[in-house]
């Protein structure tokens, strides 16, 4: 049972040639001999077994042979298909020479080795030299940026096949500050924005736009709104991303605690001893009417359920709304008022 070839570069058996390359570049850095030096031997034999995998099914006549007769067929040992160009003349019209591990990752990448040493000579063929041309310590910067998207020529980025691909600008973020009315009801509101873009003849011109930014209900501060692409257009250069981000604006009333409202009511000792009734207007304008009969010791809080902000990936529903207390003490008291309420709290 000879090697199989797409399980080793763990690709499909209809993987395209794009699938192909991405599948060598990731394994072969992974399994290069020079970035694993306390694994040398192993690491060899699977830098060898992945480059030969890919030296066969990036190659259409290697691969047709390969998927009808499998590795005997690439070494002589069955015929090639019809139209893999063997002409079907027997087991030796199709020869397959392994090339060298060495030359076809320097083939791939433009170097032999990006870890600043070179690999030796892995097995047929000849040895391409480790520099390459380049710099030697700036090999491994220069691929390690293509692989994360950062390397590449002025006002671009490398994408690992030797394309030179527009970078793109960092996100412009704003804050847009809203009231908690805003953030109960949902509401939309208009932004007018000027920015530089390139005519059909690459002039840049100013324009202005208004964009529309749609707030949900029981949005929270935090939450981000993108506009893709709609900072300045320069050369070799992706526009960035325009991001709004919600804030609350401090209200006179209510604070907020994830989706409930809080407010606190002052009230005089007498009120919470022998009872209050709290007057509240809610965000959507709702007046309420409480009725509290309890004792209302300084950490007290009512508690009214459904009316605090809309949840938001259910607004139907709403958090609650917890009323807490500022109890004001009296300065003072004469001896009558001290010994009146001695005498109704111990009777």
């Amino acid at each position: 049972m000879g090697a199989d070839y797409y399980k080793i570069l763990q690709v499909d058996r209809d993987s395209s040639d794009d699938d192909l390359k991405k599948a060598y570049r990731k394994l072969a850095m992974k399994w290069h001999p020079d970035k694993n030096p306390n694994n040398k031997k192993g690491s060899e034999a699977k830098f060898k077994q992945i480059s030969e995998a890919y030296d066969v099914l990036s190659d259409p006549q290697k691969r047709a042979i390969y998927d009808q007769y499998g590795e005997e067929g690439l070494k002589g040992q069955a015929p090639p298909p019809p139209d893999a160009g063997g002409g079907g003349g027997g087991p030796t019209s199709f020869r397959f020479n392994p090339r060298s591990a060495d030359d076809i990752f320097s083939e791939f990448f433009g170097f032999s080795s990006p870890f600043g040493g070179g690999m030796g000579d892995m097995g047929g063929g000849s040895r391409t030299g480790a520099s390459s041309g380049f710099p030697r310590s700036m090999l491994a910067e220069e691929i390690f940026a293509n692989f994360r998207g950062g390397g590449g020529g002025v006002g671009g980025v490398g994408d690992g096949f030797g394309h030179n691909v527009p970078r793109k600008a960092a996100a412009i973020e704003r804050t847009l500050p809203c009231s908690l009315e805003d953030l109960s009801r949902g509401t939309s509101k208009k932004m007018k924005i000027s920015r530089e873009v390139t005519d059909n003849i690459g002039r840049p011109t100013t324009v202005e736009e208004i964009l529309t930014i749609d707030i949900k209900p029981g949005w929270k501060k935090g939450t981000k709104i993108t506009f893709p692409e709609k900072g300045n257009e320069q050369r070799g250069v992706i526009p960035s991303d325009l991001v709004f981000i919600i804030d609350e604006k401090p209200h006179s009333v209510f604070k907020r605690d994830g989706n409930d409202l809080v407010t606190t009511q002052k009230i005089s000792l007498a009120e919470a001893l022998t009872g209050y009734t709290a007057q509240i207007t809610t965000l959507d304008g709702q007046n309420l009417t409480l009725p509290i009969n309890a004792i209302i010791s300084p950490t007290y809080e009512e508690v009214v359920k459904g009316e605090g902000m809309p949840i938001p990936k259910e607004p139907s529903k709403k958090g609650n709304l917890r009323i807490k207390f500022n109890i004001k003490f009296p300065s003072r008291l004469t001896s009558d008022q001290k010994s009146g309420i001695k005498r109704l709290l111990t009777s």
